[in-house]
């Protein structure tokens, strides 16, 4: 037990006020999982809660106080890590059928704040500072059978708190843990009741399913419930019926495949893809969505999605939007999904240097997740076939590798800026200037540094044929 818990008990119960250490924390220690991260449940109010918490902490914050929520931090002593807390009074919580955010309501018992958690794995307990153990829903039990079960029934778990379905799916992933059957269908009735959630609550859901130990579960979860036909589609979707003559691979495996491919390229914390990487993990997800729509039986047998990357990469967009996600990661995943079968271009190695220039400029700072995804997204079992998609891809890479050497590849530029061309050509700043930049620009990709001196007589010279 955490120091810092006992410590928290003893001044709780000082003011006369219950204390307990709850859910995650609890569910961890018995995983053999240390946790800085603190939450408890109290008899107090949330003013009573800041009170202490103020006295006890080196900073503490009310940002959850409508929801019976203080958090406070306490800074390293002794080499050790801060340490964070978050104490909520006692809660019984619903939703308003006409509302999108749970109404709030305090409780006055521990067992009965226990009764609203999402599942008995997370409703275990400890009181302090007496370290006395509570678990009414046996969920020490659950915990060690890998089960996943609601507290009480599911249906008015569900009805209660919608989300609680998304947790579900999640800690299938976070856990690797089975859904115990009746909490599973209920998942199943209920999952259109999802969409009175805020999309903003259902985000933060899918992105910790996400980056969580084995997402491939808990995605499935989402799946096979119904639930993602409501938050997230597009994922559905790849379903695509096999025709009889089998001439395309199941797509929905084949997309959970490339993710656990790409997340198992994600690197140390020092590395380029630090593990785990959300917008390497969407974007090896949702790379082929838009295959449903570009899907098209040609004449002989044969099957194609033409352009299902610029139909993905615009649809993946739309979803992420809606989800509100940050805009740089909507924008990262996006781009990812575009440029995810160019390198499929590059054959025998016969990319010129210009398009090797192309191929890095264009992915800028995404270049490392998208040598990731690439390789994620073979998943033949023609081991000959992988192995020749796998040289060739390296290949390319040590192409990059030297060019790197000998150019500024990674931030390609003309040999001229906006400022040296306005005074070459006499020119004020106008669309002619972005237009000579352009011209340079392509200068650049297909021959290389060219230098002030040629790239001023390129510039002179294009200049000439645009005032003959």
């Amino acid at each position: 037990m955490a120091p810092a818990a006992l410590e928290l008990g003893e001044l709780f119960r000082a003011e006369g006020h219950e204390l307990a250490l709850v859910g995650g924390p609890v569910r961890d220690a018995f995983l053999g999982r240390a946790s800085n991260d603190l939450d408890f449940a109290t008899s107090a109010t949330p003013d009573e809660t800041e009170a202490i918490l103020a006295r006890w902490g080196d900073a503490h914050w009310d940002i959850g106080k409508e929801f019976g929520t203080i958090g406070a931090r306490r800074f390293a002593r002794d080499g050790a890590d801060d340490v964070v807390v978050e104490v909520t009074t006692y809660r019984t919580d619903e939703y308003d059928p006409a509302s999108r955010k749970p109404l709030v309501a305090f409780g006055d018992t521990l067992e009965g704040d226990l009764s609203r958690r999402d599942l008995t794995v997370n409703a275990m307990a400890v009181r302090l500072p007496e370290l006395t153990f509570v678990d009414p829903f046996e969920g020490l039990g659950d915990l060690a059978r890998q089960v996943l079960r609601t507290p009480i029934a599911p249906e008015r778990s569900f009805d209660d708190d919608p989300l609680r379905m998304m947790r579900v799916a999640r800690f299938a992933g976070q856990l690797s843990f089975h859904v115990e059957p009746g909490t599973l269908a209920a998942v199943v009735a209920m999952a259109s009741r999802i969409e009175i959630v805020s999309a903003e609550r259902v985000q933060a859901e899918l992105s910790k399913l996400l980056l969580s130990a084995n997402p491939r579960a808990g995605l499935e979860v989402l799946v096979d419930t119904g639930l993602a036909d409501h938050v997230l589609p597009e994922l559905p979707a790849l379903q695509l019926e096999i025709d009889e003559h089998h001439r395309h691979k199941d797509v929905y495996q084949h997309s959970l495949t490339v993710l656990e491919q790409a997340i198992a390229q994600e690197t140390s914390p020092d590395g380029p893809v630090p593990a785990p990487d959300l917008v390497l993990r969407l974007a090896s997800l949702l790379h082929d969505v838009g295959k449903p729509a570009t899907r098209r039986f040609e004449p002989g047998g044969g099957v194609s999605f033409h352009h299902h990357e610029v139909v993905g990469a615009k649809l993946v967009a739309k979803r992420l939007r809606e989800l509100k996600y940050e805009k740089q990661v909507v924008k990262d995943v996006a781009r990812l999904v575009e440029l995810h079968l160019r390198f499929h271009g590059y054959g025998e190695g016969t990319w010129t240097d210009s398009a090797v220039r192309r191929y890095v400029t264009d992915a800028g700072p995404l270049l490392e997740r998208l040598h990731r995804l690439t390789r994620a997204d073979s998943t033949t079992r023609n081991k000959r076939k992988a192995q020749r998609l796998s040289d060739a891809y390296t290949d390319l890479e040590k192409r990059i590798d030297a060019l790197r050497e000998r150019e500024e590849i990674d931030s390609i530029r003309p040999d001229l800026d906006g400022t040296q061309i306005m005074a070459i050509l006499g020119i004020p700043p106008s669309r002619e200037v972005g237009e000579a930049y352009k011209h340079l620009l392509n200068l650049r990709m297909e021959r290389g540094p060219l230098g002030e001196d040629t790239a001023r007589e390129e510039l002179l010279s294009w200049w000439a044929a645009r005032q003959a």
